[in-house]
């Protein structure tokens, strides 16, 4: 690495050299405001005469690899930004100079800072190697016509920025400026410097760069160039169209890539340190499954497209879910729901079923806002809830593992419910909240939508804020007072209307039958639902405001449903603060969850001890000083059963599991972290070992695996609670399956990739030897190409057969056995040439 001072005149005057902005840099995002600093630094520096002015470093690799037979490029690393908007104030000079008769100046920057004069090649002509819209935008500035570009580009807003403001008076004092400015250049050879650690180092303040840019450059930034084009235009270009705001313009790669690792890890990342998470999993990027994990973040990023823009659904239904569902901002569920729109892409649920979903979350998150349970819970809860997701019951699963919720966690009731809509403020909430209640109140069963959210419609309270002396009269004091300080904002006393300012503070008569000038403002008139009760009575009192609230509770129960499953199993644990938890005797763990990272294992010291090396790496100081309930030292005579936690520190390890709940709850609450822990138990049944359903599968799977002996696919793998099993077929998406239900059991190749393109074609190739295959396996196997799924399958069944009846155990043996490797030895010589 050489780090040298120079004039950025003169780095940019050398001759035949190009200066190439990778694929991976972020865009080009430096607006007016930028550009305004920028200009006004160099016309201070030099009407101020201070010298010089230092705008900061460029860093480039240095020749090396990147060199053309006419050109020398230089890879610029960091400093794109303050270089492009450089050359883009020497285009507008330029252009300036050109229109304004300045012939010697024009042609002077011209071939001294834009372009390589006496190069042929036009793809190495411009001193400046932009990439997508930035080059287009580029190379129309150049030719003065970039107010004819149809595509948005921060290179031409700035270039005409610049062009406002040059004019007679400052075009000599720009250029004299500009000679005043200076850098460091540092240059990079690329056998013997990392560019991604100098870059990282440059930008660890994290100011300027997002996660996505920081992620981007780690993926593309030591490739090839070719190999940066490929990947680029392949993977992470469509990574960035699916995760922009199209209505906000916004980029949301950064949150997209954290949802993702929230649903692969079982664990949020900190929102500063999602680059840190990916890159550590991600080490060793020749691997085959790194390649295919990228392919895996482009596919999923085609349903986050959906829940950021509904407007690009094409199912309706979907469509106005996922829009309620955005303008609620759940976005907490997205996590869960990337694994649910990809199950849904695969055919393991059906689209109605889907709908049933995304309704259900409203209902779960609406109905926890209506009665103020906390909001915080919720990532948790959305992080693990695919794992109670049982492929044959798809819905209903999910529905049963919210209704056992407890705690902060609980899926409010029908009479929680109640309650709370009585009392709770519903006017002095969230504008996009409280939009969202009437909206759905208004239009359920509606024939025609009605637009609440309409200008013209306000909301109206019945009893107004300011009351006019004919409600004292119209009400006893009693009534009045409590109108007024108990019932005002709450959802009885809240109506729509059109004519708001009309109705104002009257008297209920009158906001009922007004028509003044047959205008036709009164309730009676409306054709609102909500206001259909108020046509049917003549005064608003307690008792009015008590049936209309029931009328509405109703219709908020139809919206809003409880979910109808029936919770058959009583002993069956859920998941729950361990400041709430029942004592652990006799019990063991499933779960737990400490600051947003799921661990699973069953004993209690196992937690114990992770929690505490935790607590230890927040705040040492802190823990070590505990010493009145919690005793830890550096000397591991101090303790009958000493277990050491880190670094040399010793703890108690004999005690029982309740003594160590009792630690950590007082640990928790020192160092206010009451809300970190969550545990489950398994189930008493699970406990007992006697097997439920997921019990059952899972005895099935050990009683199975040990007797596959003439194959081995499957000796690696565990027993599941799932009712399939999977393993690799030696190509990244295609395995082999094992799969058992309460009516069949099959074996079967899914071929199950990230790219639906890529699934068909493999598929089509194997089919073109699907009598070759069959004749070898010695029976005929069922082909699912799927055309409107993602995933494709070939299949071997076995009807009639139930994995919940026991007595069916040693015929499904008998035909995994017999059949298994029948069906590997058929398939595997046609599955090593799709490669």
């Amino acid at each position: 690495m050489i780090a040298t001072q120079l004039q950025i005149n003169s780095f940019l005057q050398a001759p035949n050299v190009q200066f190439v902005i990778p694929v991976y840099q972020r865009n080009y995002d430096w607006t007016n405001t930028e550009c305004k600093d920028l200009l006004n630094d160099i016309i201070s520096v030099e009407t101020e005469d201070r010298g010089t002015h230092f705008i900061g470093s460029i860093v480039f690799v240095h020749e090396g690899t990147y060199s053309t037979s006419e050109v020398k490029e230089l890879v610029i690393i960091d400093g794109q930004q303050r270089l492009t908007t450089i050359n883009i104030l020497y285009v507008a000079l330029y252009q300036f100079a050109k229109d304004n008769s300045k012939t010697q100046d024009a042609e002077r920057l011209y071939n001294m800072f834009l372009t390589n004069q006496y190069v042929k090649n036009e793809s190495s002509k411009l001193k400046l190697k932009q990439t997508d819209t930035n080059s287009v935008a580029f190379k129309a500035i150049m030719v003065g016509s970039g107010s004819e570009l149809s595509v948005f580009s921060n290179v031409t807003e700035n270039y005409n920025y610049f062009r406002s403001i040059i004019n007679e008076d400052n075009f000599e004092l720009i250029l004299r400026g500009l000679n005043r400015l200076i850098f460091v250049e540092i240059s990079l050879e690329r056998d013997k410097d990392d560019p991604q650690r100098i870059f990282e180092s440059l930008n660890s303040t994290g100011l300027d760069l997002s996660q996505s840019d920081l992620i981007r450059n780690f993926i593309l930034m030591d490739l090839p160039p070719k190999d940066q084009n490929r990947i680029f235009e392949t993977i992470w270009n469509p990574i960035e169209e699916n995760a922009k705001d199209i209505v906000k313009q916004n980029s949301l790669v950064s949150e997209y890539i954290r949802d993702y690792l929230t649903l692969r890890n079982k664990k949020i990342p900190n929102k500063s340190k999602v680059y840190v998470e990916f890159k550590s999993l991600y080490d060793n990027k020749k691997d085959e499954a790194y390649h295919q994990e990228l392919e895996n973040i482009k596919s999923l990023s085609i349903h986050y497209k959906k829940f950021i823009n509904p407007s690009t659904v094409v199912n309706p239904a979907i469509k106005k879910e996922l829009e309620y569902i955005n303008r609620l901002e759940i976005n907490v569920a997205y996590p869960f729901l990337l694994q649910v729109f990809e199950d849904a892409e695969n055919g393991l649920l059906a689209k109605e079923e889907l709908i049933k979903v995304l309704k259900l979350i409203q209902s779960y998150v609406w109905r926890r806002f209506i009665v103020g349970l906390p909001t915080n819970a919720l990532n948790k809860i959305f992080m693990t809830l695919y794992s109670e997701v049982d492929a044959e019951e798809y819905y209903d699963s999910i529905a049963k593992a919210l209704v056992k919720k407890k705690g902060s966690a609980k899926f409010p009731s029908n009479e929680d419910l109640k309650t709370a809509l009585k009392d709770k403020d519903l006017y002095n909430t969230q504008p996009k909240n409280r939009n969202y209640l009437f909206e759905m109140l208004e239009n359920y069963n509606n024939r025609e939508f009605v637009n609440t959210n309409n200008e013209q419609i306000t909301i109206e309270h019945i009893f107004p804020k300011n009351p006019h002396e004919n409600w004292n009269t119209d009400l006893s004091s009693e009534e009045f007072f409590v109108f007024k300080e108990k019932y005002l904002n709450t959802i009885g006393n809240l109506t729509l209307s059109g004519n708001n300012g009309a109705l104002s503070n009257r008297s209920f008569s009158e906001k009922k039958e007004m028509n003044f000038d047959g205008n036709e403002q009164g309730y009676q008139f409306s054709r609102l639902w909500l206001n259909s009760y108020l046509k049917s009575i003549d005064a608003w009192n307690i008792s009015k405001y008590e049936e209309r609230l029931n009328i509405i509770y109703e219709r908020f129960l139809k919206i809003w449903k409880f979910p109808d499953v029936e919770i058959t199993d009583g002993n069956e644990s859920e998941e729950e603060n361990i400041f709430d938890a029942e004592s652990p005797t006799y019990k063991k763990l499933e779960y737990f969850i400490f600051q947003n990272t799921k661990e699973e294992v069953e004993s209690v010291s196992q937690m114990y001890f992770y929690v505490i090396r935790k607590l230890y790496e927040i705040n040492s100081h802190l823990l070590v000083s505990t010493q009145d309930f919690f005793k830890i030292t550096r000397s591991d005579l101090d303790f009958r059963a000493p277990q050491e936690i880190v670094n040399g520190w010793f703890i108690e390890s004999n005690i029982d599991s309740n003594a160590k709940f009792s630690i950590l709850r007082k640990l928790l609450s020192l160092f206010e972290m009451e809300d970190e822990l969550s545990i489950k138990y398994l189930s008493a049944i699970e406990n007992k070992t006697e097997p439920n359903r997921f019990g059952i599968r899972k005895k099935y799977w050990q009683q199975i695996l040990p007797v596959l002996h003439h194959t081995n696919l499957f000796t690696n793998v565990s027993p599941s609670k799932d009712h399939w099993l999977s393993t690799g077929a030696g190509i990244g998406g295609l395995s082999y399956t094992l799969i058992v239900t309460r009516l069949d059991i099959r074996i079967e190749l899914s071929i199950i990739t990230s790219s639906k393109e890529k699934n068909k074609i493999y598929f089509k190739k194997l089919f073109k030897n699907k009598e070759v295959i069959e004749n070898s396996f010695g029976n005929p196997l069922v082909w699912e190409e799927l055309p409107e799924n993602k995933m494709s399958r070939i299949k071997f069944e076995l009807q009639d057969v139930s994995i919940f009846n026991e007595a069916d155990w040693k015929k499904m043996n008998d035909f995994f056995v017999l059949y298994l490797p029948k069906f590997e030895n058929a398939i595997k010589p046609f599955i090593k040439n799709l490669r």
